[in-house]
């Protein structure tokens, strides 16, 4: 299937690479391109491409207020370009947030000195966006303010207007794996994700109590530059208290601690947190499954992992490992995923106890835990 796109950009130099580089693969077809936010809705609505591309900082309408109203009246994915600057960081997070569904950085020196890994990376997150589940894409929802100065936990609900993911018909053996959790002493929490990743974590931790009972560690795939500001949003919208993981750091109940990009995170039985250089040998850094394998060991039976969206298979190694241990593995179910790639892994490996969409599974925490 051919995947139509709609390039994005105030940069006739940018709006013509990318072009040119989509337009190579015979499977896509680039059949428009805007200048601003304002042309991008308009030719969202004229063209109906599969996916947009788009820039952020534009004229007239800048991508984020672009997205939020593309989402609105033709959610199609959204494929961000974004620097790799904590400024970047930040500008990125919230185009996620209103509903795009993944990025990339923006560095016209790559294009120019690297142009065929340029064309493979940009090619490629264009046919994986393309195959995302519209339903998953949603934009965060606004975050009420407590008295207390932390915000109360989020509504399931997007903002007006957003439609909300509406579960597919489970199967049997699905509605069988999605009853209530088994309440446990558990001694971590791993939470591994990829695209879509930033907005489901943030609506899974955002339901959690400031008195969380158990340590949490989070391995999001994201470039170095991007997760200490996503762990700076996600403690200021959560209860409980989040930051990005250093060397040394002591696992304790409340914290969760976010893998640093370009860097591998391993718990040790002393319950503290080892970074760890990124080997170049591995696709992945963070890799899901280095944390939760390290986490098999430390705590045997003692960890409750969770699986959420994200192309690929990492994780399912891990999981198996912690399976072998005697530890619980969850998953989110497919209509709730941006892309069912790594839940799908580890259901299809038969490794999982239980499958619960987005919006349950931050609740389900809350029960499980003790």
């Amino acid at each position: 299937m051919v995947v139509k796109v709609l390039v994005v950009d105030d940069s006739g130099f940018f709006r013509r690479r990318v072009s040119e580089i989509l337009s190579a693969d015979p499977n896509i077809q680039v059949v428009g391109t805007a200048t601003n936010g304002r042309e991008a809705i308009d030719q969202a609505l004229a063209l109906k491409p599969d996916v947009i591309t788009m820039d952020y900082e534009m004229p007239m309408m800048d991508g984020i207020t672009a997205v939020r109203n593309i989402m609105q009246r033709c959610p199609t994915p959204v494929l961000m370009f974004s620097s790799l600057t904590h400024e970047g960081a930040r500008v990125t997070l919230d185009a996620l947030d209103a509903g795009a569904v993944d990025f990339l950085p923006k560095n016209f020196e790559d294009i120019s000195r690297n142009p065929e890994k340029v064309k493979q990376l940009l090619c490629e997150k264009v046919h994986t966006i393309a195959r995302s589940n519209r339903r998953g894409i949603v934009a965060a929802p606004a975050p009420s303010v407590s008295t207390l100065g932390k915000p109360a936990a989020l509504s399931s609900l997007g903002r007006p207007g957003v439609s909300t993911p509406v579960p597919a018909p489970a199967s049997a053996s699905v509605t069988a794996r999605a009853s209530a959790p088994k309440r446990k002493s558990y001694r971590l929490v791993a939470i591994g994700t990829s695209t879509g990743g930033p907005v489901a974590l943030q609506r899974v931790l955002t339901q959690l109590p400031a008195n969380f009972p158990a340590p949490l560690v989070l391995i999001q795939h994201m470039p170095a530059a991007f997760t200490k500001a996503f762990a700076e949003r996600l403690d200021k919208l959560c209860r409980i208290s989040v930051k990005e993981a250093e060397d040394g750091d002591l696992l304790r109940p409340g914290l969760a601690l976010l893998a640093p990009g370009g860097k591998q995170m391993m718990i040790d039985g002393r319950g503290a947190v080892r970074i760890l250089p990124g080997d170049e040998r591995l696709n992945y850094k963070p890799c899901v499954d280095i944390t939760f394998g390290s986490a098999a060991k430390a705590f045997h039976d003692k960890v409750l992992a969770v699986v959420l969206t994200g192309m690929g298979a990492d994780g399912r190694e891990g999981a198996r490992l912690l399976k072998q241990e005697g530890s619980h593995v969850w998953a989110q179910d497919e209509a709730s995923c941006v892309i069912y790639g790594m839940p799908m892994a580890v259901v299809k490996a038969n490794l999982v106890d239980a499958i619960y969409s987005l919006d349950d599974i931050g609740r389900h925490l809350a029960e499980a835990c003790v």
